[in-house]
C-alpha cells in the first residue's frame, strides 16, 4: 500500500464506524428509557458480563459507570459458573453483552442470574437471539458491516457497543444529578499519584507476617496459611527461602470446583509457577500496571536472588478503606 491508500483505508475506517454510530442513534426508543429507569430504581448493583472483545468493553463501560456514581461490577461468564456467581445479589440489574446473543458461555448463565432475582438487559446485535428471547430489556446495538474487510474481527460492532455503554453512563449521570464534586470523590488523584510515584519498598507493610509454606506442603495447609495470613494469598517456598509458587483463594476455588479432593493434593498440584515478580526498588505504578494487565491484586516481591521479601496486596498501593471506587 502506498501513502495515499493508506490514508484513503484509514478514513474509511473511521467513516463505517462513525456511520454504526449515528444509526444507533436512530435506534434509541423508550427500552433505552426503561433500562435506565430500571438502573435507578434498583437497590443493587449493575453487573455487567460479556466474553471475548465485548468482555473487553465490558470492563471499560464498568470502569465508566463506577467513575460516574453508578456502582458496577463486571462478572466473567466463566468465572462465574465456578464460584463467583456468588458476587450476584437480588435486586442487582445484569447486562449481558454479545454481538450475536447466541454466546453460549454467557447464555448458560442467564438461567443462574434469573433465580437469584436480577432483571435481564441485553446489549446485542441480534434482536431474536436466545439472549434477546431471555432478556427484560433489549437493547439494539447491531451494525450493518465490520471496518475488517474480512468481516470477522470485532470492530465497528465494539465501537457501537462502546459508545452505547457511554450513553448509558452519562444519562445515568445527569438523572442522579452527579456533580463535578462527586466526581472528584471518587477520583483522588493527587493521594493515589502519590503512592504512584514512589518505590514498592514504600508502601509494603514493615513487620507483616509473610504466609508462606514449603515445598511439598499440602493443600490443607496452604488453606491455613491463606487464612491466617489475609491476604488471599501464600507463597511457597524451596531452599534458601526462594519462591517456587503462589497459592490465592481463586486457586482452591477451581480446585474445588473441579471436584479435586483437598486431601489427595500437594501445594505443587495447584500453585502458579514461577509467579510474576517485581523488586522492592521498582516503581508502585509498575506493580499497579502488572495488577491491571494480568488481573491480580499480589504481586511476591523478591531480591535479585529469587529470595521471597513481602507481598505487595493491591490495598497496598490503593489505601485499604481510604478509595472507593464503585460510589460504594
Amino acid at each position: 500500500m502506498n501513502s495515499f491508500e493508506i490514508i484513503r483505508k484509514a478514513v474509511e475506517v473511521l467513516k463505517i464506524e462513525a456511520d454504526g454510530i449515528t444509526k444507533l442513534s436512530e435506534r434509541i426508543d423508550k427500552n433505552f428509557s426503561k433500562m435506565v429507569e430500571l438502573i435507578c430504581d434498583s437497590s443493587g448493583r449493575l453487573i455487567i458480563s460479556g466474553i471475548g472483545k465485548s468482555g473487553i468493553v465490558g470492563r471499560k463501560i464498568v470502569a465508566t459507570l463506577n467513575s460516574t456514581g453508578t456502582r458496577s461490577l463486571f462478572l466473567h461468564p466463566v468465572e462465574a459458573m465456578h464460584g463467583d456467581l456468588g458476587q450476584v445479589s437480588t435486586g442487582d440489574v445484569f447486562i449481558a453483552l454479545s454481538k450475536s446473543g447466541e454466546t453460549d458461555e454467557l447464555n448458560i448463565l442467564l438461567p443462574s442470574i434469573r433465580r437469584i432475582g436480577c432483571k435481564i438487559i441485553a446489549f446485542t446485535g441480534n434482536t431474536e437471539s436466545t439472549l434477546a428471547n431471555h432478556s427484560d430489556i433489549i437493547i439494539d446495538v447491531g451494525v450493518e458491516c465490520e471496518a475488517c474487510p474480512l468481516g470477522l474481527a470485532p470492530t465497528a460492532s465494539t465501537t457501537a457497543l462502546l459508545a452505547m455503554g457511554d450513553a448509558l453512563a452519562v444519562v445515568l449521570l445527569e438523572k442522579k444529578h452527579f456533580k463535578s464534586s462527586d466526581f472528584k470523590m471518587f477520583h483522588p488523584g493527587g493521594d493515589l499519584g502519590q503512592r504512584l510515584s514512589g518505590k514498592i519498598g514504600d508502601l509494603v507493610p514493615s513487620g507483616k507476617s509473610l504466609p508462606r509454606v514449603a515445598d511439598g506442603a499440602t493443600v490443607t495447609e496452604a488453606v491455613a496459611s491463606i487464612e491466617h495470613g489475609g491476604l488471599g494469598t501464600t507463597v511457597v517456598l524451596g531452599p534458601q527461602n526462594k519462591l517456587s509458587g503462589i497459592i490465592t483463594d481463586g486457586d482452591i476455588r477451581r480446585m474445588v470446583a473441579s471436584g479435586k479432593s483437598i486431601a489427595e493434593l500437594r501445594v505443587e498440584d495447584i500453585m502458579t509457577k514461577n509467579p510474576r515478580t517485581l523488586k522492592a526498588d521498582s516503581p508502585a505504578y509498575e506493580a499497579l500496571n502488572m495488577m491491571e494487565q494480568h488481573q491480580i491484586t499480589v504481586i511476591p516481591i523478591t531480591n535479585s536472588a529469587g529470595e521471597i521479601l513481602s507481598i505487595l496486596h493491591l490495598h497496598d498501593i490503593l489505601g485499604k478503606g481510604e478509595f472507593k471506587f464503585n460510589g460504594a
